[in-house]
């Protein structure tokens, strides 16, 4: 029996963030940063982006059980790295993603003054340091 590391076509297949149960995982994080660097920078950020603007919403109770999850705290953290990816990424997005990305990122900051029993001051709201006020 051979000790020569065996060949996993598996290795082979294209990055997708969403694995098949089916698909087995690779065994280093080598193999997903060769795949990775195929990926646009502009879909990273979207990415990212989504998934900041998501984790906000359900922190903010937009979620499907708004009393478990509800926590500003953590929903300003999540809003002002929102804002801070979204306008510092802007001139490389393009008019389309960007303002999908703006539009997500107010609601989300409308949401948690909504959600805020003592609202912040206009403009000193999560994220309003890089977007101004929302109000």
């Amino acid at each position: 029996m051979s000790d020569a590391p065996q060949h996993d076509s598996a290795a082979d297949e294209p990055f997708s963030p969403y694995l098949d149960s089916a698909d087995p995982a690779p065994e280093t994080a080598g193999e997903y940063v060769r795949d990775i660097a195929d990926v646009p920078a502009v879909e990273v950020i979207n990415t990212v982006a989504v998934h900041l603007l998501s984790a906000a919403a359900v922190k903010c109770g937009l979620g499907d059980e708004p009393d478990a999850t509800t926590d500003l705290d953590e929903a300003r953290k999540l809003i002002d790295a929102l804002a801070g990816l979204v306008t510092a990424s802007a001139p490389y997005l393009g008019d389309h993603h960007a303002r999908a990305l703006r539009d997500g990122l107010r609601s989300v900051q409308l949401a948690f003054r909504e959600a805020s029993a003592y609202p912040d001051a206009p403009g000193a709201g999560p994220g309003e340091k890089y977007t101004g006020s929302v109000i």
